[in-house]
């Protein structure tokens, strides 16, 4: 079993923070602070809410002024931050706590403090508050010379960034973004290359037709681009949308399926296996192939998930495919026993569908 993650705090690194600390702060209190983090909650804690208190603990024993604190913390922080990167968030957290009130000093701090870690979720602290000042930072930090400030720039600002606050502002209008996403669009880095991709997608399900203008606009533009676009539409790929489809070469498939192979009954903790071969006259040309899952729920209902099978220019006139799912239990999906669907699509099209019972 894979370790918890609220364990990555555990008393090596607590350690290593308090004595990296009292080198710029000789009166830290260590023990007060041990004390502290180990309350009656200590062990209830997630991750996060280890990672607020560890935060709020620091600002009651650091110097009750913002400035001194920080200037601290950033020494702290460069002699630790090439050992850790998730733990270290701390920092980036103490100024969402006790920054909101000093803009400027707190933009330097998450500059600082995102290098080896990440401020994208602090810097959203200060998007809620000053919308259009933290905004022209972030179009600063697109220009950047440093990765790591460009991907805060694409990061930060992503409407739906898993385990943040969302932004409801952007998700309605998504318009401030596309400025920073513009600069960032032909970036060499894969780091920042992924962030701009991933905030395309996040647009993408509340503002479809904004991605697709986007992509009419950028795409062919250069190969980095063209990356970001690709894994940006990856929901609307996955949703079959025709017009995407379209614009990256996934046609109408003039092919047949044949030779369909399923397990007709699958029982639990073990896998379906399926295949299945596509022809055609000519050669099947650039095909994108993926499954669908119909799930059985608990409440009866069937819930659709799309998964991808493979991708390419086939310049033969046939070629088989065989895959398998597992369904031993995972924490993200509970299986329910009854009947499930399979489908199979070929460029959005549905060109096969079969049923089989999970017992």
């Amino acid at each position: 079993m894979a370790p918890l993650l609220k364990n990555l705090y555990n008393e090596a690194y607590l350690s290593l923070l308090t004595s990296t600390l009292t080198q710029y702060f000789h009166s830290f209190d260590e023990k007060l602070f041990f004390m502290s983090i180990y309350d009656k909650d200590w062990k209830n804690r997630e991750l996060k809410a280890r990672m607020h208190h560890i935060a709020n603990t620091l600002g009651t024993l650091l110097p009750n002024h913002y400035e001194k604190s920080i200037k601290i913390l950033k020494l702290t922080f460069s002699d630790m931050n090439f050992s850790y990167g998730l733990e270290n968030m701390i920092f980036q957290d103490f100024v969402a706590i006790y920054g909101r009130n000093h803009f400027t000093i707190s933009m330097d701090a998450l500059a600082h403090f995102t290098v080896h870690s990440s401020s994208e979720f602090a810097i959203r602290t200060f998007l809620l508050k000053y919308p259009q000042e933290t905004m022209q930072q972030m179009q600063l930090w697109a220009k950047s010379q440093n990765e790591h400030h460009r991907r805060l720039a694409s990061e930060g600002c992503r409407p739906r960034l898993p385990w943040a606050t969302q932004l409801p502002l952007f998700i309605n209008d998504p318009s401030p973004i596309l400025v920073i996403l513009e600069l960032l669009k032909e970036d060499t880095s894969k780091y920042v290359q992924k962030s701009v991709a991933n905030n395309l997608n996040d647009i993408s399900k509340n503002n479809p037709k904004v991605v697709i203008k986007l992509l009419q606009k950028w795409i062919g533009t250069t190969k980095q681009s063209d990356w970001i676009l690709k894994h940006g539409a990856r929901t609307l790929l996955k949703n079959s949308n025709k017009e995407v489809l379209e614009l990256f070469g996934f046609h109408t498939p003039k092919v047949t399926l044949t030779d369909m192979l399923f397990s007709k009954e699958v029982k639990r903790g073990m896998q379906l296996d399926f295949s299945f071969s596509l022809h055609s006259a000519q050669n099947l040309g650039k095909l994108r192939i993926e499954y669908a899952i119909l799930f059985l729920r608990k409440n009866r209902q069937h819930n659709k998930k799309v998964f991808h099978l493979a991708e390419g220019e086939y310049t033969r006139t046939q070629k088989s495919f065989h895959k398998s799912y597992s369904f031993k239990p995972i924490t993200t999906r509970n299986y329910y026993e009854g009947e499930h669907t399979l489908q199979i699509i070929i460029n959005g099209t549905m060109l096969k569908e079969v049923t089989f019972f999970l017992t």
